[in-house]
């Protein structure tokens, strides 16, 4: 066991983690030269369309070192984006060290901070890396000494590295051993293995990815899941590099898989403990803490038929992302659906290619929005995840919405505009700290529903995407909030209903009224959109009717006729009006939840 290493690699997002983790590879020679590829972890096409690390990657590589041993490394490399922040905790849990990667052109940004606290709460041994010195634009010495001011560590303890180019790697392998402590375990104690990530193959059925922290596992052991209690046999161990290596036997301090059989996929939870069936250990292992979902979405099947699919199709994705959660419920402009939990709106987005690709399911998504809690007059405590749980306006007390707390560096020439954009999102500053003189962290508390949509996207945009951002939910605040109805004709559509404050309810009920009367096909009689506010209406457009020239056949003699027949079509159009109904394209439906985009 004092051979091997478990360390993660964390850093903000394109600080250069993936191009690190290929370079290692190649030095250890765990993958050829042929097979070489740019962002060999990254197995997911979408990874590789965005250039972003999704989920996190566990291999294993082996390390020959000066004094003749040869060591067993077990790498994970994890997210950077904020939204995949729950990736990095698993990972972290796994490991005993952590490579704390910074981009010497863009120095430490508010994910690295935030991944860095997580790996120091679980005291993990840190190796500070400073990547990318080829660039013309690093600053290495600068960026080094922000590094000693974060972990207080000394100028000679940096590695300095380029993914690129493959200078600094065998320094950074060699402190791997030098530096990160092997795993203490104890090979003789009752099995304890932790579950970190688990993934579905259609022919094997659930593979659990897991780090052995007492005990041992052997091919053919009965086994049990201590949380879920269920009990089977373990037709395969092995331990991952690029490909699955079988193996006899594993011992405490090692990562692998294992394979049951499981064709369930709700019955293996990522965080739960493996033990043997016969010789149970004592206690679950404490892992990591349950996801907290902070965005909202109903997930619709685009044909009614498709919602068992849509469940099978979830259930296998919430396997390889455990972030995601998900309940069904119904709506009566869309059927049988899903709500879902997601950790920001690139993670939703994400699900939605996912979905579409992995599983060949096209879904409707409606308005996100953020969990509230109502408390009414009768002294009742209700969780709000849609716009129709929200309780009778004569029944509600008060309502409180989710506060966070935001951290934002950036340099100080956009100090004011991201100021001017936090007030603007209701947003107080609490605290403003000089990191160095051209470096500013601004600290913020703001309610989680404004940032949901475009914040991340108009911070980028007017920071030049200098800006980064992190942030960690609060409490609960009173807040005026008022759900918005959009009605066609007098019909609630409630799969446009949401939840705002009070304030914006007007502009923002304006937009979707503005961009349905643009998105929805005219018809034989006149469409009234409303948005309104209980029995209030605050905005209004009008679609005007098809008109057909009934007078067209009408040539010479007296106006009367001409009148008679327009009258008719009057009353014609009024009574088509009492029993047309107005169908809404799906098209219009993902066209209007993009309003907020823009």
């Amino acid at each position: 066991m004092k051979n091997i290493r478990n360390f993660c690699v964390i850093a903000h997002i394109d600080h250069g983690k993936s191009t690190l983790s290929d370079r290692l590879l190649e030095e250890t020679k765990t993958i050829s030269q042929r097979d070489m590829k740019d962002q060999a972890l990254d197995d997911m096409d979408l990874e590789r369309e965005r250039g972003i690390t999704i989920k996190s990657h566990a291999i294993q590589m082996y390390y020959h070192h000066s004094d003749g041993e040869v060591y067993t490394y077990n790498l994970i490399d994890t997210p950077g984006h904020v939204d995949f922040s729950y990736e990095v905790s698993r990972s972290i849990a796994a490991c005993e060290g952590a490579l704390l990667l910074v981009d010497a052109s863009q120095g430490i940004q508010a994910q690295t901070i935030s991944n860095l606290y997580l790996a120091i709460g679980h005291d993990l041994e840190i190796i500070p890396v400073l990547n990318k010195i080829d660039m013309p634009s690093a600053m290495v010495d600068e960026v080094s000494d922000q590094i000693i001011d974060l972990i207080g560590c000394d100028q000679e303890d940096i590695i300095l590295a380029s993914g690129k180019t493959g200078e600094g790697v065998a320094d950074i392998l060699a402190a791997i051993v030098d530096r990160i402590p092997p795993p203490d375990g104890d090979t003789d104690a009752p099995l304890q293995a932790l579950i970190f990530d688990s993934v579905y193959n259609s022919f094997r059925g659930v593979i659990a990815y897991f780090r052995i922290m007492n005990g041992t596992m052997a091919k053919g052991d009965k086994i049990r899941f201590v949380n879920t209690g269920g009990e089977y046999e373990a037709d395969e161990i092995g331990v991952l590099q690029l490909s699955q290596i079988p193996k006899e036997e594993l011992s405490a301090g090692n990562v692998g898989y294992i394979i049951t059989g499981i064709k369930e996929s709700k019955e293996v939870k990522v965080g739960d403990t493996i033990t043997l069936r016969d010789r149970p250990c004592s206690e679950s292992i404490h892992g990591f803490e349950d996801v907290k979902p902070m965005v909202f979405a109903g997930i619709y099947p685009i044909d009614n038929d498709d919602f068992e699919d849509l469940r099978d199709s979830l259930e296998k994705l919430q396997l390889n992302d455990a972030s995601i959660v998900f309940e069904p419920e119904t709506s009566v402009a869309l059927g049988f659906g899903f709500r879902c939990g997601f950790l920001g709106m690139l993670h939703l987005e994400i699900i939605q290619e996912r979905l579409s690709r992995e599983f060949d399911q096209e879904v409707i998504t409606t308005v996100p929005n953020v969990s509230y809690v109502a408390h009414t007059k009768k002294k009742e405590t209700i969780q709000i995840h849609t716009p129709a749980d929200m309780p009778d306006p004569m029944l509600l007390d008060s309502i409180e919405e989710p506060y966070i707390r935001a951290q934002i560096i950036t340099m100080p020439e956009y100090i004011g505009q991201i100021m001017n954009l936090c007030m603007d999102k209701r947003g107080t500053m609490i605290n403003q700290n000089y990191l160095t003189t051209e470096r500013v962290e601004l600290t913020f508390e703001l309610p989680l529903a404004e940032i949901v949509f475009d914040f991340y996207d108009k911070l980028k945009s007017i920071s030049r995407g200098y800006a980064s951002f992190d942030y960690y939910p609060i409490d609960y605040r009173k807040s005026d909030l008022v759900k918005l109805d959009i009605k066609l004709n007098g019909e609630s559509v409630d799969a446009l209903s949401s939840l705002v404050h009070r304030s914006k309810a007007e502009s923002f009920g304006r937009q979707i009224c503005k961009r349905l009367k643009e998105l929805l096909p005219r018809q034989q009689f006149m469409i009234a959109i409303q948005a309104a506010i209980g029995a209030k209406i605050i905005a209004r457009e009008t679609i005007s009717a098809l008109r057909k020239d009934v007078t067209a056949k009408c040539y010479g003699g007296d106006i009367t006729r001409k009148r008679k027949l327009l009258e008719k079509q009057k009353k014609g159009k009024k009574k088509m009006r009492q029993i047309g109904s107005v169908q809404v394209p799906q098209k219009a439906f993902l066209q209007v939840l993009k309003l907020n985009e823009g």
